[in-house]
């Protein structure tokens, strides 16, 4: 069921990219980076390909890049992916064939035009996965840098951008480069948003209960140390855990009802490495 799961969200992410691409991107000439970029600018030569046939030329060369660079286990759930979406945007031009922008405001097709494929690629990259194409040089400078894969992203797609604007106009040139900027960083807080866990931490001088319903209830593990208050000097015990939203909601409300005395942190984190979370 995982691995069906990973399936089916993978897909999602590629379709939302896909209609990204095709309803927003390729009528309006938004070349904002990547492999579509590469592709409706080189579509304004090559009549007899469209843009989803020179996104799969193209992907197939940048997956022979990403096997030798970034090993089997990212290119082949990349390979699957970058031939899909090359596939979805040629199958979306077959079923429904668009030549004009939906709308006569630009700045709200960019909108859609950046976050549809901003959320689908956010999907597709927190399961180890990639929409093929500049992504992969992404995901590489993101692993031999220190550029989060957002500006990594920016960084390998600012060329196209410009060479829009040479091809299309300078109007054009400037709404990829904006989009561009949008672009990472929405990839960037929708990934975290995904990994986005609740660390809480409970002073408190009966932590027994607390550490009963953690466990027993919640599901997950805590740490517990002594410590002394600072004004009473009073022996505490510090209950530290990791957890999701709602359960640390369920967790401040449990508390509140055994414990009135308690003092209770809770913070937002995005990165947790360990046994029940993201595995070294």
């Amino acid at each position: 069921m995982k691995k069906v799961r990973k399936f089916l969200y993978i897909n999602l992410g590629l379709l939302l990219v896909a209609c990204g691409i095709h309803f927003y991107k390729i009528p309006n000439h938004f070349a904002t980076g990547g492999v579509s970029g590469i592709s409706i600018i080189l579509e304004h030569y090559i009549e007899h390909l469209n843009v989803g046939a020179l996104m799969l030329i193209i992907n197939v060369a940048f997956l022979i890049l990403g096997l030798a660079l970034l090993g089997w286990d990212f290119t082949r759930n990349t390979v699957y992916s970058s031939l899909t979406l090359s596939g979805m945007v040629w199958l979306l031009d077959v079923i429904f064939p668009i030549n004009n922008p939906l709308t006569n405001d630009t700045l709200l097709e960019l909108f859609f035009a950046i976050g549809l494929p901003g959320i689908g690629s956010a999907i597709v990259f927190n399961l180890n996965a990639s929409t093929g194409g500049t992504d992969i040089i992404a995901k590489i400078l993101n692993k031999y840098t220190n550029l989060d894969i957002g500006k990594a992203l920016l960084t390998s797609d600012i060329l196209i951008a410009t060479a829009a604007g040479l091809v299309f106009s300078v109007r054009i040139g400037m709404y990829s480069v904006l989009g561009l900027v949008l672009k990472g960083l929405i990839i960037d807080n929708v990934i975290e948003g995904f990994n986005l866990k609740k660390q809480v931490v409970i002073v408190s001088e009966n932590p027994e209960p607390i550490k009963k319903y953690i466990i027993e209830n919640i599901g997950r593990g805590a740490t517990i140390h002594t410590a002394y208050g600072a004004w009473t000097n009073e022996e505490k015990h510090i209950i530290t855990s990791v957890m999701g939203r709602k359960q640390a909601v369920e967790l401040r409300n449990f508390i509140r009802k055994t414990d009135k005395n308690a003092f209770i942190t809770i913070t937002n984190t995005s990165e947790i490495i360990g046994k029940g979370f993201m595995t070294l």
